[in-house]
């Protein structure tokens, strides 16, 4: 299973996220360096955990429209690989993305404009270079559902694999932030089922090591966390015992 860690970034910062509650973000204070600056903040990761595929989520891009063009070139010109949300609401918006160096686009529910956008971004990227970002809060779809025609979670990542995507990340963002425990493993053990080819991702609400392990035994592919790396909860030992 995929450890991949995540950097929030708001106005140029990492920041903390809780419970999806955008207003109340703050700059990430962590155990690992000081500062709350994206590159900073990636190479001690990297340091500290030997990860250096990351996961960002761009929210002055997804909120303002704003894209961090000069954090993401810079962690890309570090070696990161990066899968960024941008806040892509069709194909076009992509291309400063793939321009400055993200490894991969992340199409979300919450902006993306329909199904017919993600066949397109599909068909100009590859499947490889796509993640379809199935957003909800408390269990139900973030953004315009009618766009897709559903309100049904796995109904609407039906559709996103009908579009070609082969890469799933399966998200509540009530949790993010809050150690309070995945709730999303019924609905990936559903994707995984109806779709047993497809990768899957999730997160969100990461304690420590024992909820690793539960969604390793899991069917997921890999998982995002962000503030259990930083206050200590997960140490490298218990990774590598993980991996092994």
């Amino acid at each position: 299973m995929r450890i991949v860690p995540v950097l929030d970034v708001m106005e140029g910062r990492v920041v903390r996220g809780v419970a999806g509650r955008r207003e109340e973000y703050r700059p990430m204070e962590s155990a690992l360096t000081d500062g709350c600056d994206a590159l900073p903040i990636a190479q001690a990761i990297r340091t500290r955990f030997g990860l250096s595929r990351f996961y960002l989520a761009d929210l002055d891009a997804i909120l303002h429209g704003a894209p961090n063009i000069d954090i993401l070139r810079s962690l890309s010109d570090a070696g990161f690989a990066m899968t960024v949300d941008a806040g892509i609401h069709r194909y076009e918006d992509a291309a400063p993305i793939v321009a400055a160096g993200a490894h991969q686009i992340v199409a979300g529910l919450e902006t993306l404009d329909g199904p017919q956008e993600l066949s397109d971004l599909v068909e100009q990227l590859g499947a490889s270079r796509v993640v379809f970002s199935l957003d909800l809060r408390e269990g139900r779809p973030l953004g315009n559902a009618a766009r897709w025609n559903e309100y049904d979670p796995c109904a609407i990542a039906g559709q996103a694999i009908e579009a070609g995507c082969t890469q799933l990340i399966v998200l509540d963002i009530a949790r993010v932030g809050t150690a309070a425990g995945v709730p999303t493993l019924p609905l990936c053990a559903e994707i995984r089922r109806a779709w047993p080819h497809v990768a899957i991702i999730t997160g969100g609400g990461i304690r420590g090591i024992e909820d690793l392990k539960r969604l390793d035994s899991a069917i997921v592919d890999g998982v995002l966390i962000a503030s259990a790396l930083h206050n200590g909860s997960i140490r490298p030992a218990e990774l590598d015992a993980l991996a092994h």
